[in-house]
């Protein structure tokens, strides 16, 4: 039985200034958790983890998280092709304008959406007058907020592996028959997976630490709308001890997944993808 290759990267040597300046980089990023660690009250945990409105917060958060990025891959990745693949005037705007939301203020989105969606918004007067759709102070509305924070993620992650990928694939396959719904389905999106999958990671941890669209569009409503971002807020200016425990359980499933996937996806290459 043959044993796969190992895929090692070659050992570098960092000139020592820039070793040093990367170590505290590092340590830059890891001391706010350790000092969280630290201040942790390790004997509430199991308390605080028991309580029903942390189990609901928690359900709540990881429900809508998934939903959000549903939404970003099922709407992101053909923003992600036309942005890479389709040239038209003014495409520069149009990939501003899709991740404006990246840099904006969580608090400035949450205000564009609740003047747009809310029920006397630009769009969403007609959505309550004509369907009885209210998407403000809702589950569905935190699912919006976080879309609309998290998509960009995604859209940036997948244009960029569309723009390195070898379209002489593509090519291949559209003269040999297939269609370009087929070749797109059966070609492209398999050879840019990791990159979509990394792009859905990344949306997908942006939307369960969303706050400030989140608290400005739909509220804080216990088992409705208030997420575990929301509850581990209000803890901490009651109960500091139960705001480090909340912090730590986003914490801890955060890492484990980005963690757990890295080396499978996120670093991973694929075939006709540079980097």
């Amino acid at each position: 039985m043959s044993r796969r290759p190992s895929r090692r990267l070659p050992r570098e040597t960092l000139p020592l200034p820039a070793l040093a300046l990367a170590l505290v980089a590092v340590a830059f990023f890891a001391l706010p958790f350790v000092g969280l660690l630290w201040r942790l009250p390790w004997s509430r945990v199991g308390d605080v983890l028991g309580q029903h409105e942390v189990r609901t917060a928690l359900w709540l958060s990881i429900r809508t998280s998934l939903w959000a990025t549903a939404f970003s891959v099922l709407f992101g990745v053909p923003l992600a092709w036309l942005l890479a693949r389709v040239p038209f005037r003014g495409r520069s705007i149009v990939r501003s304008l899709c991740t404006l939301s990246m840099v904006l203020p969580p608090v400035v989105g949450g205000v564009a959406l609740f003047f747009a969606l809310g029920r006397n918004g630009l769009f969403g007067q007609y959505l309550d007058r004509w369907f009885g759709l209210r998407l403000p102070f809702t589950m569905w509305g935190v699912v919006v907020a976080q879309t609309f924070v998290a998509m960009p993620f995604l859209v940036l992650t997948v244009e960029a592996a569309l723009r390195q990928y070898d379209t002489r694939f593509d090519d291949a396959a559209r003269t040999l028959g297939g269609s370009r719904w087929y070749v797109f389905r059966r070609v492209t999106l398999p050879a840019v997976r990791p990159a979509l999958v990394a792009g859905a990671v990344l949306a997908w941890a942006r939307a369960l630490g969303e706050f400030g669209a989140t608290i400005t569009f739909a509220g804080s409503y216990p088992g409705t709308t208030r997420t575990m971002p929301l509850a581990t807020y209000l803890a901490l200016e009651v109960d500091p001890q139960r705001a480090l425990v909340l912090s730590l359980v986003l914490i801890v499933v955060s890492f484990a997944v980005l963690v757990g996937l890295r080396d499978r996806w996120l670093g991973a290459g694929a075939p006709g993808v540079g980097g």
